[in-house]
């Protein structure tokens, strides 16, 4: 996983902190593979909530992220638990990294 202690740690620290205690963030993607290089963090969250709700947080969390890691390509994707899957949640629940 190609994320310093500190990023992993203020991923998980404003993740609790924005969707509550019990959400479950993955890292997924480039990231993931210690033999690439660069590219963007891509986040997977699953959390309770209706779309509404959900979509506020995201963007609170985004906001608080880039402030506290810096100007980065961060992506976050966002699955309500216990809603269907969608391919992209798929892929990030097979192949992410839980923080």
């Amino acid at each position: 996983m190609r994320l310093t202690d500190t990023q992993r740690q203020t991923i998980v620290t404003e993740t609790a902190r924005t969707f509550g205690p019990d959400v479950t963030v993955r890292l997924f993607g480039s990231r993931t593979d210690d033999s690439a290089r660069g590219g963007d963090i891509d986040l997977h969250i699953e959390a309770e909530g209706d779309a509404a709700a959900l979509l506020d947080r995201e963007l609170k969390l985004y906001a608080r992220l880039i402030r506290r890691l810096g100007d980065r390509r961060i992506d976050i994707v966002v699955h309500p638990r216990g809603s269907a899957p969608r391919p992209i949640d798929l892929q990030a629940m097979r192949t992410g990294v839980v923080l």
